[in-house]
């Protein structure tokens, strides 16, 4: 265990600077460093996403830079999701007998869909794991979880990424800040509109 965590603390405290050193070095493997980080943080959450989005951001470019963050934090999510399905769904009936409030957040979940998943993808701090496990225990389709994580998580990263790309110039450049906001109401209406649609609640 102490080897472990001993392994861990260089990445947990490691800061924006650092890491882009880091990445840099592993460039030989193309996008591999880009994607694999993200996707860890979903099964271990100390980790510091953030730093790993902007770093993505930084280094490959904004758009490529925000693609690879994408994929890696939406795999991990949908991974997660699918572990706590197959390993965890017999233990659901259970949870729901022995803790009523874990109970009444599973059929919040289940009630609402796409709307509490995609709210809380969107924001950087949010407590994804839970989120994840939480939602792979409760009720609601695959398909509903899968366009509130892959909607949610491209607003927050997007959004991560406008802000920590070039930071300097943000100041002069107000419209990502814009951008950001007008990207959060077209994705959030346009999920509801998805969902609607192909009834995946």
């Amino acid at each position: 265990m102490n080897l472990f965590q001993d392994l861990l603390a260089p990445l947990k405290e490691m800061d924006l600077e650092h890491l882009q050193r880091t990445l840099e070095s592993y460039k030989a493997y193309g996008p591999l460093p880009g994607i694999l980080l993200p996707l860890a943080e979903s099964f271990l959450p100390i980790l510091p996403l953030l730093v790993f989005v902007a770093a993505n951001a930084n280094i490959y470019g904004l758009w490529l830079g925000s693609f690879y963050s994408w994929i890696g934090v939406c795999g991990g999510s949908l991974l997660v999701f699918w572990l706590s399905r197959k390993l965890g769904g017999r233990f659901s009936g259970w949870i729901r007998r022995r803790f009523p409030k874990a109970s009444k957040l599973l059929v919040f979940i289940e009630r609402r869909g796409f709307t509490p998943i995609f709210l809380f993808a969107c924001f950087p701090f949010s407590p994804s794991a839970i989120i994840n496990v939480v939602s792979g225990l409760s009720g609601i389709s695959f398909g509903s979880f899968a366009l509130a994580i892959l909607l949610g998580k491209a607003v927050m990263i997007l959004s991560v990424s406008l802000l920590s790309f070039n930071i300097g110039d943000l100041t002069e450049q107000p419209w990502r800040i814009l951008l950001i906001i007008v990207l959060l109401v077209v994705m959030w209406f346009g999920g509801k509109k998805l969902e609607s649609r192909y009834h995946l609640k």
